[in-house]
This record gives C-alpha cells, sequence and structure tokens, in this order.
C-alpha cells in the first residue's frame, strides 16, 4: 500500500510464505480451463488491523473457489523476501512483492489465532467475470509474472485487488470512484497510524505534500477497509442496463469481539503537540533561568542534557529524510519541507549539548548560534508557505519543533539579551564557567 513505503504496508503476506510457496508449484482447474465459470466463486477478503506496525493497515486478498471440484485458493499480493538485502531494498524504495497462493482455510485460523476480523464478500459477478478473474489470478501466480515493484498508495496487496476487481466489471469501480475521497491520504495515514503516536509523528516528519492533494475514492482504496466499503455499495449495469449489486452476501469468518475498528478521522492531536512542544523549550528557558540565579552545575549538566537528547532525536530523523531525498526512489520524501525544522544540522547539538555538561567554555556560543539558526530556518519555512509550491501539512510538526528551536535559542542566548538591557552578566558558581564567561565574547 507508499509513496513512502517507510512502512512497509502488507508485510503480514510474509508470515503465510510458507504455505503459499508450497503450493505455488499447484496449477489450479481455472488456470488450465478445466472449472467452468458456473461453478467458481470469487471472493474479497478482507483482515482487520493487527498489533505490529506492519499490520496496522489490515490486509486483503481475493479467493477462487470451485464448487464443484471442491477446490479453493486465497490469493495474497503481500509476499516479499526476508532476506539480508530486504532491508536495503527497502531503504531504497526498491522492495519487490509477490502474488503467491495459499489454503483457505489455514490462513483464515491464522488471522482468526492474531484476532483479527476476518470479513467475506461474495462477489456477484457473471461466469464469464469469474472466468476471467480467476484466470487471471492463476497466471498472476505463475513465476513470470508474479512479482511487482511494491508502492505504499499505489501499487500494494489492497490496490492490486482493486485493479482486479475493476477489470472483471468492465471499468465500473474505477467510474464510479471519480468521486472525491473523504480525507487526503495524510489523513488516512493519520488515523490509522493513530495507535502509536510517536511512530504517527515519526512517519508525519517523513512525507512530504504528495500525500496532501485532493484524492478520489479510487485513490483511497489503497486501504482494505476502504476497498470493502467501495465493493458493498457498488451497484452494476449489464448491457441491458439493469442493476445488480456486486456482492451478493457477505460474512464475517470471524470477529473479534475486543479488536476496535480503525478510527474514522484522524486524532484532534494538534494542541497536545504544541503543548509538548511548549513544554521541551520553555523547559530549556526554566533551566537557563534557575542557572543564571543560583548557578552551580546540575541546572547547566541538565540543560546540556536536554540539549542532547532533542539533538539526537530531531537530528536522526531528519538526517534520514535529507539522505533519502539524495539517494532512495522514495519520492514521497522529496523536498520536504520539515528539513526547514530538522535536519543534518541538528545533531550537532549532541556533541555541543555534551560539551556544555561538561563545562566547556564555547559550548553556549555554539549552541546559541546552532538553535537561533534551526530557529531562522523554521520561520523561513512559514515564511513560504505564502508560496504554491510549500503546502505541506506540516503545521502539527511546526507546533511542535518551532518551540524547541526557540526555547533553545532563548536559553542559550538569555545572557546576551540580559547582558544588552540591563549590563548584568550571568552568577555561576561553577569555576568552569566563570572560564566560559570571560573568553566568550
Amino acid at each position: 500500500m507508499p509513496r513512502l513505503s517507510l512502512i512497509a504496508l502488507c508485510l503480514l503476506g510474509l508470515l503465510l510464505a510458507a504455505p503459499a510457496r508450497a503450493a505455488s508449484d499447484f496449477v489450479p482447474p481455472w488456470g488450465t480451463g478445466e472449472s467452468q465459470g458456473e461453478d467458481l466463486v470469487i471472493s474479497l477478503a478482507t483482515f482487520s488491523p493487527g498489533d505490529d506496525v506492519p499490520s496496522w493497515w489490515g490486509h486483503g486478498s481475493l479467493v477462487v473457489e470451485d464448487r464443484r471440484l471442491g477446490l479453493a485458493r486465497l490469493y495474497n499480493y503481500g509476499m516479499f523476501s526476508f532476506d539480508e538485502a530486504m532491508l536495503a531494498r527497502f531503504a531504497m524504495g526498491r522492495l519487490e512483492f509477490w502474488v503467491g497462493q495459499a489454503r483457505v482455510d489455514s490462513t483464515y485460523r491464522f488471522y482468526k489465532a492474531e484476532d483479527r476480523d476476518v470479513r467475506i464478500q461474495e462477489l456477484n459477478l457473471t461466469p464469464e467475470q469469474r472466468q476471467q478473474v480467476a484466470k487471471r489470478l492463476a497466471d498472476n501466480v505463475l513465476p513470470e509474472n508474479r512479482e511487482y515493484l511494491y508502492h505504499h498508495y499505489n501499487d500494494n496487496c489492497v490496490t492490486r485487488l482493486r485493479d482486479m476487481i475493476d477489470g472483471a466489471t468492465g471499468g465500473q469501480l474505477r467510474e464510479a470512484d471519480r468521486a472525491p475521497g473523504r480525507m487526503t491520504l495524510r489523513e488516512h495515514t493519520r488515523r490509522y497510524t493513530s495507535v502509536n503516536a510517536p511512530t504517527s509523528v515519526l512517519l508525519d516528519f517523513m512525507m512530504n505534500d504528495e500525500i496532501d492533494h485532493p484524492i478520489t475514492r479510487w485513490e483511497e482504496a489503497f486501504l482494505p477497509d476502504e476497498l470493502e466499503t467501495q465493493v458493498a455499495t457498488l451497484e452494476l449495469k449489464d448491457a441491458q442496463g439493469q442493476t445488480r449489486p456486486l456482492v451478493a452476501k457477505s460474512w464475517n469468518y470471524y470477529a473479534s469481539p475486543v479488536r476496535a475498528r480503525p478510527p474514522a478521522e484522524p486524532p484532534p492531536w494538534g494542541p497536545w503537540i504544541l503543548a509538548l512542544g511548549l513544554t521541551l523549550g520553555g523547559g530549556a528557558l526554566g533551566l537557563a533561568a534557575w542557572e543564571r540565579k543560583r548557578g552551580g552545575r546540575v541546572a547547566r549538566v541538565l540543560l546540556g542534557l536536554e540539549t542532547a537528547v532533542l539533538g539526537l532525536m530531531l537530528g536522526i530523523p531528519g538526517t534520514a529524510l535529507f539522505v533519502m531525498w539524495l539517494v532512495t526512489d522514495h519520492t514521497v520524501v522529496y523536498r520536504n519541507e520539515n528539513l526547514f525544522l530538522a535536519n543534518p544540522l541538528t545533531l550537532l547539538a549532541v556533541p555541543f549539548g555534551v560539551s556544555l555538561m561538561r563545562g566547556n567554555p564555547r559550548a553556549r556560543a555554539r549552541l546559541f548560534k546552532l538553535w537561533g539558526a534551526l530557529t531562522a530556518t523554521a520561520v523561513l519555512g512559514i515564511v513560504l508557505k505564502v508560496l504554491p509550491p510549500f503546502d505541506q501539512d506540516n503545521w502539527r510538526l511546526i507546533a511542535l519543533i518551532l518551540p524547541i528551536s526557540l526555547g533553545m535559542a532563548g536559553a542559550f542566548g538569555l545572557d546576551r539579551v540580559l547582558a544588552r538591557f540591563t549590563g548584568t552578566h550571568r552568577a555561576s558558581a561553577d569555576p568552569r564557567d566563570t572560564v566560559a564567561r570571560l573568553k566568550t565574547p
């Protein structure tokens, strides 16, 4: 299902790799022409989100059953090779997935054991359409056809099902899905990742404005739940103008008694994120004021520790974002406005913060320049939003990081400001800080 495949969605298919590979050499009767359309049943299986990051998005598969011959297979487009090169391919945006076939009952039991819903929709297709879908699936699973380049939003384990169903209906699903989507891809991502706030904010940081533009319902169907809803509401029209629902019947193989469905809207975290940013930035100012008033090492060490920790937490994602822009195929990270907020420069706060903790006389001046520069670039990023190209929805990242940079810059510039207006200097009981004051202009 990404443009930023930052999170590899549908990785759950890996867990079904063994049964799928065991069945890979089996050519089903609908692949050889033995099955008749009247005997075939095509179903869409939707699996609810799970507990680990790859399964937060849910999963989906198509099932083909020949009731006359008593055979059935589940087709899973979420397969990939978990080897030593996988992480490198994923990091570069070049991870290949493939479609595998597996036994239906064992797959359903696996999801039930994970306490994940298994919802089935039998598709109301004509015999010819059933044969078409079944034959395409049997052909897709062949070694020479099965692989595809994974893309989180554009080409994933669910969009492949969507395209298969659309082809069987003569493009009627896509035509119905020309309507505007309910929300942007970013908003969908926020609501599905709301189960873990830090990860949600991190993913928000890494993705650019490609996921902020208005989309159609067709594009929303990168999510299993969205495709399930669209299939349930589609009315097919035949050559005579008669209509029929796409879903003949639906049922639950298993419904979790405790697992909640994803929220309908992204959570309103903006005020809480702003409060966190103000707390961290204000904390730095408070430590600086405490140190100036009472002196001693404790406040200085705590201020240096906060600086180093924040430099690490913001600098690593900022550096990763910059590197991914330069060397990977993850287009969703290119030209990311969050680089105004955190970037490789932010990592300098780590050694400078450690130097401050150790009483280095030059650390304060360096940190003032560093956080002042980061504050200036953050403000520049906001000012540039008056221009159409700078339309990224990163306000909650601004609410978090700008107060931190501003508070840090204020903390290390406090002495300079007070000295300018009052002619006084910071008092300190630490002799190393006295040396710092004498050597630093």
